[in-house]
C-alpha cells in the first residue's frame, strides 16, 4: 500500500506542479527517450546480476507492497517456543531434544507453534545450533562467531535485490544524459529549421535528463530503500534466536533466556513482557 500511495504521490506532485506552472503534458511524451534510458538501464540490470537475483526481483516488488513476512504474532510465538525449547532441555536434558532436532517436521514440539514450523530456514537454524550443543559444543564464543556468520551470509543474499535496484537506481541519471545527448545531436540535424521546431526539438532531448532523474530518485531508489529496510526487519527474527540460544547457553534459565531474546528485538514489534508471560503460560506440559 506505501508504495502504491507513495508512487502516486510523485506522479501528481511532479506532473501537477508543472501543469499548475503552465507546462503542457503532450511535450514530457517521448516514448523512446523511455527505451533509451528505461530499456538500456534493465538491459544493464540483467548484466550485472546472476540469474537467482533476476528471478526473485519481481517477487521483491510483491514484499515491497506487503512489507516485512514477520509481524508482531510471530515474534510472540518464537519467545514461546523457545521458552519450550529451553525448558526441555533444562528439565529432561539436551539428549531429550534430539528426536526433534532430527526429524523436526515430525516434530510434536515445534508443530505447536505452526508459523515458526512452516518457516525452513529458521527451523533448520534452530535445529543446528540445538544439535551442536547436544554434541557437545559448549563453547560460547566459538558458536556466537558462528551463528553471526550464518546470519550475516542470510542478511547478504536478502539484501541482493535492494542492492541490484539501487546500483541501477545510481545509473538512470546518466542514461538520461546520454538520452538528451541523442536528442541533441538528432536536433543539430535540424538546425536549419525554424525556432519553434528546434525549440520543441530541444525540449524533447531535455525529457531524458529529467526522466532519468526521476525514475532514479522518485521510484527505483525508494524502492531499494524500502527493501532494505524489510531485510534489515527480517533479520531481527534471527538475531531473536541467537540472543535466546547465547543465553542458553549461558546457563540462564528458560525465562531469563526469552527475554534476552525479546530485548533484541525492535521496539515497533517487541512484545511486553506480560504478553510473554502470558504466553508462556498457556503452553502445555514440556
Amino acid at each position: 500500500m506505501n508504495l502504491i500511495i507513495g508512487a502516486i504521490a510523485v506522479v501528481v506532485c511532479t506532473l501537477g506542479g508543472y501543469v499548475a506552472m503552465g507546462g503542457k503534458l503532450m511535450v514530457l511524451w517521448q516514448p523512446f527517450e523511455l527505451v533509451i534510458i528505461f530499456g538500456s538501464a534493465c538491459g544493464a540490470y540483467v548484466t550485472a546480476n546472476s540469474s537467482h537475483v533476476l528471478k526473485i526481483t519481481l517477487g521483491s516488488f510483491g514484499k515491497v507492497m506487503k512489507g516485512p513476512k514477520y509481524k508482531r504474532e510471530h515474534f510472540v510465538e518464537l519467545l514461546t517456543l523457545q521458552y519450550q525449547v529451553f525448558k526441555v532441555a533444562k528439565t529432561r536434558g539436551l539428549l531429550a531434544l534430539e528426536q526433534h532436532i532430527e526429524k523436526p517436521k515430525e516434530s510434536s514440539l515445534f508443530a505447536q507453534f505452526p508459523l515458526f514450523f512452516n518457516e525452513e530456514h529458521a527451523l533448520t537454524f534452530l535445529c543446528d545450533y540445538l544439535r551442536l550443543m547436544t554434541l557437545g559444543s559448549d563453547n560460547p564464543h566459538e558458536l556466537e562467531a558462528l551463528m553471526e556468520e550464518e546470519i550475516e551470509v542470510h542478511h547478504h543474499e536478502a539484501m541482493e535485490v535492494a542492492g541490484a535496484l539501487q546500483t541501477m537506481s545510481d545509473g538512470l541519471p546518466a542514461l538520461g544524459i546520454v538520452a538528451a545527448v541523442l536528442g541533441v545531436i538528432k536536433t543539430m540535424g535540424s538546425i536549419t529549421e525554424p525556432p519553434e521546431v528546434l525549440g520543441k526539438l530541444i525540449g524533447g532531448a531535455l525529457v531524458g535528463t529529467f526522466l532519468g532523474v526521476w525514475l532514479s530518485y522518485g521510484f527505483i531508489g525508494p524502492i531499494a530503500s524500502r527493501l532494505k529496510s524489510i531485510a534489515e526487519a527480517e533479520l531481527k527474527y534471527w538475531q531473536c534466536m541467537k540472543a535466546g540460544l547465547m543465553a542458553h547457553l549461558h546457563g540462564s534459565a528458560p525465562a531469563i533466556s526469552v527475554e534476552y531474546a525479546r530485548k533484541a528485538l525492535a521496539t515497533d514489534i517487541r512484545p511486553n513482557f506480560y504478553e510473554v508471560e502470558e504466553a508462556c503460560s498457556a503452553l502445555p506440559p514440556a
